[in-house]
């Protein structure tokens, strides 16, 4: 028990509070200064008149909308919530955070003249108790300065209540928040795809081309596998750069660089290269297509060519693409074999990856057996909504 009474007394945060209070006796005690003067007045007229004087000036003040970031600053710093979030520390957007942050001034001051007014009191108290002539009242002392540590304590308390009320965030920067998390967690899905699309066709790429260069003895075959490779790679390295470069925080610049349908034939030469024949036929103009349609239709041909790469390496890949009725329709077809894309149920990453960058634009992806094939397909609708 005793060290309940003692421990929030102990807490550097108390103190913190404590100088957070005082200043709103600070403004009070200058406002009261300037008029109505402290000459020849009563304490109880002057705190009446200051009060009038002090309420209409706050309510000026609040109407300044970085008045609000200035107090949210200074209460996440001194208040020391929990979570820092809970105080706001955007400008007033709207009268109803003008009024609330007008409402938080006149509480600040209010309290902070009540706790600096009792400090004052009670430092006066402890000291006539503790100075001459020394008696019993000196024991008086430490009850006094006891019972104002945990007057600070409970209104610095008060203080962080009033602030996480009134300076916190309001519905409408609760939903931006809300929505920027979103956003982020969308980007880190994204990357996440781009990278598994991009790696992992290199990786499939790479470990075809070595592991043909080892089984074959053919010097002139082996120098192709291995420019190959170096090719894959050096696209790989670009790629992850391009990765790298959006985690910096800098989109506008890798988005210009994403490969889009243009660049769909390079992938078909590696397969090639690789050993699986590719057979194409794409009947599309990429440059009437949208900059970010083309650019995850080439991820969703990549992800289809390295599934095939994958699971049926060697085997001819068709791919079929063609825009109709408003829709860029992609189809990736693939012979099944005993351990290969045919026997896979839920799909792995990749699949997954392919389907939510199809239900992101609007579009449908369905992958399955096809008769003796393995068929990928995916329509994308030129515009959201169709």
């Amino acid at each position: 028990m005793p060290a309940l009474l003692i421990a929030p007394l102990l807490r550097p945060v108390t103190y913190v509070r404590w100088l957070h209070l005082l200043i709103g006796l600070v403004f009070a005690g200058v406002v009261l200064l300037v008029y109505p003067g402290t000459e020849g007045v009563s304490t109880g007229r002057a705190l009446l008149v200051g009060s009038a004087v002090d309420v209409p000036l706050l309510c000026l003040v609040a109407l300044v909308p970085a008045v609000r970031r200035a107090e949210g600053v200074q209460a996440r710093l001194l208040l020391a919530p929990e979570r820092e979030e809970s105080i706001g520390v955007a400008p007033s957007a709207s009268w109803a955070d003008r009024g609330r942050t007008a409402l938080w001034l006149v509480a600040r001051v209010a309290l902070g003249t009540a706790v600096g007014t009792l400090t004052v009191a009670a430092l006066g108290a402890a000291a006539r108790a503790a100075g001459p002539p020394f008696g019993p009242q000196v024991l008086l002392a430490p009850l006094v300065l006891f019972a104002l540590l945990w007057l600070v304590v409970l209104a610095g308390r008060l203080q962080l209540a009033l602030a996480v009320r009134l300076l916190g965030p309001s519905a409408a920067e609760r939903l931006a928040a809300a929505e920027l998390r979103a956003e982020r967690l969308l980007e880190r899905n994204r990357l996440a795809r781009e990278l598994h699309d991009s790696i992992g066709h290199a990786l499939t790429v790479t470990v075809l081309q070595a592991g043909a260069a080892c089984e074959v003895a053919d010097p002139a075959f082996r120098d192709r596998a291995l420019e190959a490779i170096e090719t894959t790679g050096r696209r790989a390295l670009d790629d992850l750069e391009r990765m790298l470069v959006l985690l910096r925080e800098a989109p506008e610049t890798a988005a210009t660089e994403q490969p889009g349908l243009d660049r769909v034939e390079e992938l078909f030469a590696a397969a090639r290269a690789a050993g699986s024949p590719v057979d194409v036929r794409l009947d599309v103009r990429v440059g009437e297509l949208p900059g970010v349609l083309s650019r995850e239709a080439y991820r969703i041909v990549q992800e289809g060519v390295t599934n095939a790469l994958r699971h049926a390496p060697g085997a001819p890949i068709g791919i079929r693409g063609a825009v109709a009725d408003g829709a860029l329709a992609l189809d990736c077809r693939t012979p099944r074999t005993g351990g290969g894309s045919g026997s896979r149920k839920g799909g792995g990453k990749g699949l997954r990856g392919i389907r939510e960058r199809a239900v992101l634009l609007g579009g449908e992806c369905e992958a399955g057996p096809d008769g003796t094939d393995w068929l990928l397909r995916v329509r994308l609708p030129l515009r959201l909504g169709r």
